[in-house]
């Protein structure tokens, strides 16, 4: 049985993207005071702190790997990429769903970005600032982490163009450039109007700055839609460059498991799937605790809930491919890694990826599970956790299991591993949690604009 459809009124006319009791005012003053008037709640402190305590201990990690070196994860040779390479590819994945949500669904003019776009900017940000750190600490000696960087020096040192570390600091420092712009200008109006809304003298001096200036004339809102669409033109495309980027990191070798042609549209499509299945796992509580019903409607939970199976039916084919090109190919070498895959001592990753990915998302087929909030955090939860162990296994798995049974070697994550991949989830949380608190959460110049369409619209 299909549950009522949230995209249609019981008339059978398009459903509103806002509430009928969303007013242009009221929309306004309500973000406006989530920032300026909300006080500081017990809940939100209590997870501050404990996120804060996660942070603690991620630096912690941090300054033992300077003291003592890589050698506190359980890296070996030949798993020389560990948990640190995984998370990188996992948490750069996840900030790929923003971009798409904010520049290329502003491109196509896609309305119902309004109410969730500002989420999934925080989102790419913070993520690819937790991304980026593993691939530094993973350098061996950090410190000389600007030799990456080609800048003109009297040793006449400039970077091996040829390793793919290389690549990796150039795509996510040109991406994480972008989409800071990106998401610094779309805030610009909505600064202006938190100015406005400041009871207190320090809060309008501060939002004033930030503003530059904003007075919502014309000529400023005529360069800012040009800038904004000139900005989601350049950031659409680092969606699909930056993860194959990433994935050129493996296929480029000769390990077996990753020497394929198909693995950065296998990477874009993954980072896409898990980038969303976050956005609604932020987007559902943060619904009900700051009370955006009227704004974060049921027909934005099932559109989020469309997009991930999307991209997860692309993911699960390029699973059956990979499988198919094993057997196909035949390579000894590749189906040997297959079936290591399916019944070897890393096996368990295998079958939680195909529960968490493929399983799992076949009931978002059905209308009366797209909507049912509970459930779609749940999936959303679970392919978080799928896709972070589909990284863990293409990249550990493919490296213990080498040409020589003399280069074979069992991978096991130590304490220092474990810390450093939740203190970086508690790095995240902490940064989202001072989004939420300090920063306006939603676009309020575009959900005004959309409140004042669907008015217009509701009077014809």
């Amino acid at each position: 049985m299909q549950g009522p459809d949230p995209s249609k009124t019981p008339e059978g006319k398009v459903a509103p993207l806002i509430a009928p009791g969303m007013t242009y005012a009221s929309a306004a003053t309500h973000l406006a005071s989530l920032v300026v008037q909300r006080p500081v709640t017990p809940g939100w402190l209590m997870l501050a702190g404990f996120t804060g305590l996660l942070v603690a201990i991620l630096f912690g990690v941090v300054v033992g790997l300077f003291k003592v070196g890589i050698g506190i994860w359980g890296v070996n040779i030949p798993v020389a990429w560990g948990f640190a390479i995984a998370n990188f590819v996992w948490w750069i994945g996840i900030g790929h769903a923003g971009t798409l949500i904010s520049a290329f669904l502003w491109l196509m003019r896609q309305k119902w970005r309004t109410s969730i776009n500002r989420f999934a900017e925080a989102m790419t940000i913070f993520a690819v600032v937790c991304a980026g750190l593993f691939p530094l600490l993973h350098l061996g000696r950090p410190w000389f982490f600007y030799f990456l960087v080609p800048y003109p020096n009297h040793m006449w040192l400039w970077p091996q163009w040829r390793s793919a570390l290389v690549w990796d600091i150039f795509a996510v420092s040109t991406y994480l450039t972008v989409s800071l712009l990106f998401w610094y200008l779309g805030m610009v109006p909505d600064l202006a109007t938190l100015r406005d809304h400041a009871p207190r003298r320090w809060q309008q001096v501060a939002f004033g700055v930030l503003a530059l200036g904003w007075r919502g004339s014309v000529v400023h809102w005529h360069r800012y839609r040009m800038a904004y669409t000139l900005l989601a033109g350049l950031a659409t495309p680092l969606v699909i460059s930056v993860h194959s980027v990433v994935s050129l990191d493996f296929t480029t070798t000769l390990v077996r498991g990753w020497h394929a042609t198909f693995f950065p549209p296998y990477f874009v499509a993954g980072a896409l799937f898990s980038g969303f299945a976050m956005v609604l796992t932020l987007t559902i509580p943060i619904r009900k605790v700051y009370n955006l019903e009227g704004l974060v409607t049921l027909r934005h939970i099932d559109l989020l809930a469309k997009m991930l199976l999307a991209t997860g039916l692309i993911v699960d084919y390029a699973y059956a491919m990979e499988v198919f090109m094993a057997w196909y190919s035949g390579d000894p070498y590749e189906w040997a890694t297959t079936m290591d895959r399916l019944v070897g001592p890393y096996a368990y990753l295998w079958w939680l990826v195909v529960f968490c990915n493929v399983v799992t998302i076949q009931a978002l087929w059905f209308r009366n599970v797209r909507t049912h909030l509970g459930a779609v955090f749940v999936i959303s939860l679970l392919t978080n956790f799928g896709m972070w162990c589909e990284r863990v296994m293409i990249v550990i798995q493919s490296l213990q299991h080498d040409f020589l049974p003399s280069r074979q070697a069992m991978y096991y994550p130590t304490l220092f591993d474990w810390l450093a991949l939740f203190g970086t989830l508690g790095l995240f949380t902490f940064l989202f949690l001072m989004f939420l608190r300090f920063l306006p959460m939603m676009s309020i110049s575009e959900v005004q604009h959309l409140v004042r369409e669907t008015r217009e619209a509701e009077a014809v």
